[in-house]
């Protein structure tokens, strides 16, 4: 019986791996011939090149190690590509590291909160369809636990957490992942009960594939448009939340840094230092217009009825 089921689940995961690879191979004809996302991915490819291999280019100095020959803050020249800050720290240093930074809680943010999503609701939309009686309580009580931690006041608990902490990235990557998931697990669940009634779904149940199986490769990768589009937002979401946080002072704190944390240390000196403000700003909006596009051009992409992306 077992190795029936086994041949069950490989003929149906062949029939899905097929047809989603030949979806996907459409999408990303449609992605890459739309203009404004090709540009969006460009400009986000080099930015995680600036974050990865940025201090090769100019790597005699480092974000947290003053330079030897000028005190306190100097323009941009000849040496110092994007000036120096009133601690003589090199300003290019720091933009790497506040990018890499940025980027890192953004995609790690983004994808955590999309994936605890996808499976939290399929999971509870699995065992309320399923499961007679406790499958509906699991789901009522799943649904509460929800409802529940949307209602929290998030900005709140954020302040207390990170005022509690030391300040670092990864503390408050964990914050908002913590609480950034909720609205997308309510969403799968409600999309979940739908799919859990198609027939490669009830196939695979009559064929005794355990329940857990069938939501990690039937319903999860049949919301992978959701999903990546989600994980845009999450990703756009994440990295705005450091800068709103860094910059009313609850987010990371020195010696860390990051995007928000240059601009909220700027902001008050604008008129003096002008630079030390607009290299992290308009670096921050490279970025967040970089993610924009490409989210606008994957949902054109995903959406069979678009023409903005061109023909396949």
């Amino acid at each position: 019986m077992s190795a029936n089921v086994e041949a069950a689940e490989q003929v149906i995961d062949a029939d899905l791996t097929k047809s989603l690879v030949n979806k996907r191979t459409l999408i990303l004809r449609r992605f890459f011939r739309n203009k404004p996302a090709l540009i969006g991915t460009i400009i986000m490819v080099l930015m995680i090149l600036l974050a990865i291999f940025g201090h090769l280019i100019n790597g005699r100095f480092d974000s947290r190690t003053p330079v030897t020959d000028v005190f306190g803050a100097v323009p941009p020249d000849g040496e110092y590509w994007l000036g120096t800050n009133q601690a003589s720290i090199d300003v290019w240093a720091l933009t790497i590291d506040g990018i890499g930074i940025s980027l890192m809680i953004g995609f790690i943010v983004g994808i955590s909160t999309s994936l605890i999503a996808a499976v939290y609701g399929s999971a509870l939309a699995y065992c309320g369809a399923v499961y007679e009686r406790f499958g509906k309580l699991i789901d009522k009580v799943g649904l509460l636990f929800l409802e529940t931690l949307i209602m929290v006041p998030t900005l709140l608990l954020v302040a207390i957490l990170m005022a509690g902490s030391t300040g670092g990235w990864g503390t408050l990557c964990v914050v908002l992942v913590v609480f950034g998931w909720m609205y997308t697990a309510r969403l799968i669940r409600g999309m979940s009960y739908s799919l859990v009634e198609r027939e490669f779904v009830k196939a695979a149940r009559y064929m005794g594939v355990p329940g857990w199986k069938i939501i990690l490769r039937h319903l999860v990768p049949n919301m992978g448009s959701l999903l990546v589009l989600d994980i845009t937002r999450g990703i756009f979401n994440a990295i705005i939340s450091e800068v709103a946080f860094s910059f009313i002072g609850i987010g990371i704190k020195l010696p860390d840094t990051s995007l928000g944390v240059q601009i909220s240390q700027a902001s008050d000196q604008l008129d003096v230092y002008p630079w030390l403000f607009w290299v992290p700003v308009l670096t921050l909006t490279l970025i967040t217009t970089s993610l924009f596009l490409v989210n606008d051009g994957l949902r054109d992409a995903l959406d069979p009825n678009s023409n903005s992306g061109g023909k396949a």
